[in-house]
């Protein structure tokens, strides 16, 4: 940055860290000691849809890299288009392996990444639940490398109380997103 950038308060953007994701297993350790939100072995990828036959052939192999795991039980990835046409994979895994999916979630953002679809790459989140079932998920944003909870209630509302006590939760464990604007909701998030 030069010196007419800082006079002029201009600042670089902060690069994704795709490599911060692994700290959700450390986190979700934190998240149940604390307030008893332990993960339900889903989560999702959201992207910008591209239509073309290269988007097309990376959003298969990522299926097959995903789907090629011998231990990955249950349903295979799921790809879905959400209202407002951004596009979701779900990954599921046994709540207690948050590591494999946290793997399956890395491999979608580097493979998209990798291909020059990063600019698509919106955020991924993992999803938690306590023992009353409130749900909540932990959301990464590709484009500023942080995370923040998002804790959804009925009738597109927010427990925005426990969004704050699980920042200052986690806040040792994740890069957490500390402009809370861009605290987005994620209404019908698959996996959420």
């Amino acid at each position: 940055m030069g010196f007419w950038d800082t006079l002029l308060g201009r600042s670089k953007p902060v690069r994704p860290d795709l490599d911060q994701l692994f700290g959700l297993p450390s986190a979700a350790i934190t998240l149940q000691a604390a307030i008893g939100f332990t993960p339900t072995g889903a989560g999702s990828v959201c992207f910008a849809s591209i239509e073309g036959g290269a988007f097309t052939r990376v959003q298969q192999e990522v299926r097959a890299l995903l789907e090629a795991d011998s231990e990955r039980g249950g349903a295979p990835v799921e790809f879905s288009r959400d209202g407002y046409g951004y596009s979701w994979l779900l990954s599921r895994r046994a709540p207690d392996d948050l590591p494999a999916l946290v793997g399956d979630l890395h491999a979608v953002n580097t493979a998209l990444q990798d291909s020059g679809f990063g600019p698509q790459l919106l955020c991924s989140l993992v999803s938690f639940r306590d023992a009353e079932l409130r749900p909540l998920a932990l959301v990464y944003l590709y484009k500023r490398g942080t995370f923040y909870p998002f804790a959804p209630q009925s009738g597109e509302r927010r427990d925005n109380p426990l969004e704050l006590q699980v920042k200052a939760v986690i806040k040792d464990d994740l890069r957490i997103e500390e402009e809370l604007g861009r605290w987005f909701p994620l209404w019908g998030a698959p996996g959420l």
